[in-house]
């Protein structure tokens, strides 16, 4: 595996990341919201850093990675820092959300509301939407118990030229893109809503927000609980991003250290245009970021497209956790923690990947594959082979069961069906005494007319 640089998502809220920065050295990370596990391979920089001098004399593992307080969690999310940084965003709206629509996405099962509010009979064809079983039962809007926001998220779709791009604070529902053909492109608060409660990433920012993070009371004694923090759907105008121009930036006591792109596939314009990104970043994150976040240590996102028509701009599209909870990316966390940002001459180092990198073409590899597979799959899968074979007899005996049952239930509706028939002869004879029944009858009345 070395040589390489991959993520691969095994489960929700699960991520395991595999990176071998083109040397020898070896680094197998796994994050989890609740645990880190380290096994490395290595007990020196990896030569593909362009400063090695720049590394802390110590080595440093994730064990020494800080937890990140609470309040930086928050400072982070998108309400926190979108007012000071407007003019570098591109167009939004921030909706602020109200206890009825968190417990909305929190519910198990997908009821969309009716977009005029006029409730209509329920579908059962698109039971997929509904919670409810019964044929009996009514649809009820689910809109009538966040009305304000149902409306405020109507109107900034229209605002905003009739197609958004949702998140709640931290996280976009990427891994739900699937439902809506692979795009996050929303033209009515219904596709919103359905993104957001399909999605794993979403459910992570209401139910794991403070997971691994330093839990130490403030200067007043408190501590920051869920139920501080203030949630917030937003909605950005919707604009066709270019994947390849995105790009990861990683500080360290305000001081840029590293950046890297977000694509993971091999693009030769970047690695012609280095000087040039490089610059470009640099001069963002001097001028709009470096002494304004209220951290010194943050990671970034930014999106620099550039056209023949237009020069190149930088537009900031996130702010991110200073975490492992954050992928690294082209780096690992261990690099960056020991990166010392402060020795003589040091230049942030910029990432790509190279042409011969054996993962440089990965156009058709889908993103988030685990997330589209019931959770109990993807448990089976990390737990090994003994645990896929007991799924797959338990799942087995419960399609079994399933079928029994709808043979059970069609030759019941059969049964019933031939007893409506017979009542509704009002005879207990054959098809053929009906026949010589009704001939005889035809051949009295003929006697009669003769």
């Amino acid at each position: 595996m070395c040589g390489t640089s991959c993520l691969l998502s095994l489960k929700p809220s699960f991520r395991t990341h595999l990176h071998s920065p083109r040397s020898t050295t070896c680094v197998f990370e796994i994050y989890h919201p609740n645990a880190i596990l380290v096994l490395q391979a290595a007990t020196h920089p990896p030569p593909s850093l362009k400063h090695p001098a720049t590394m802390t004399s110590t080595k440093k593992t994730l064990r020494d990675f800080p937890k990140p307080t609470r309040q930086h969690i928050i400072n982070c999310g998108y309400p926190s820092w979108y007012p000071k940084y407007r003019s570098v965003i591109g167009r939004a709206r921030v909706v602020p959300l109200t206890p009825g629509f968190l417990d909305y996405l929190r519910e198990d099962g997908i009821v969309l509301p009716d977009e005029n509010l006029n409730p209509p009979t329920r579908d059962n064809d698109s039971g997929v939407f509904s919670s409810a079983n019964d044929d009996d039962d009514e649809y009820e809007d689910p809109s009538y118990r966040f009305t304000d926001v149902h409306e405020a998220v109507k109107a900034a779709i229209a605002d905003l030229g009739g197609n958004v791009y949702p998140k709640l604070n931290w996280s976009a529902p990427k891994d739900a893109s699937f439902i809506l053909g692979n795009t996050l492109k929303c033209a009515t608060a219904s596709d919103v809503y359905l993104l957001l409660k399909s999605s794993n990433f979403v459910t992570h920012d209401l139910e794991h927000a403070f997971d691994d993070t330093d839990d130490t009371p403030d200067e007043n004694g408190r501590v920051l609980q869920n139920s501080d923090i203030q949630y917030a759907l937003v909605l950005r105008k919707w604009v066709e991003v270019i994947p390849s121009v995105e790009f990861r930036c990683f500080v360290k006591d305000r001081k840029l250290v590293c950046f890297t792109q977000r694509d993971m596939n091999h693009y030769q314009f970047l690695e012609d245009g280095r000087e040039e990104f490089t610059r470009l970043i640099t001069e963002f994150f001097e001028k709009h970021m470096q002494t304004t976040f209220p951290d010194p240590n943050f990671v970034f996102d930014v999106y620099v497209p550039k056209t023949l028509m237009t020069a190149a701009r930088v537009w900031l599209m996130d702010v991110n956790p200073y975490a492992p909870r954050t992928d690294p990316l082209l780096f690992s966390w261990t690099e960056i923690l020991n990166i010392d940002p402060h020795v003589e001459g040091f230049e942030p180092e910029f990432r790509l990947i190279g042409r011969d990198d054996p993962e440089a073409y990965n156009f058709s590899s889908s993103q988030y594959s685990a997330h589209k597979l019931p959770k109990e799959v993807v448990d089976a899968g990390v737990a090994g082979p003994q645990s896929i074979a007991e799924f797959s007899t338990r799942w087995r005996e419960i399609v079994e069961g399933l079928e029994g049952a709808d043979l059970d239930d069609s030759s019941s509706s059969e049964d019933a069906e031939d007893d409506n028939e017979d009542a509704g002869d009002g005879s207990d004879g054959t098809a053929d005494e009906k026949e010589v029944k009704a001939d005889s009858g035809k051949k009295a009345i003929a006697g009669e007319k003769k």
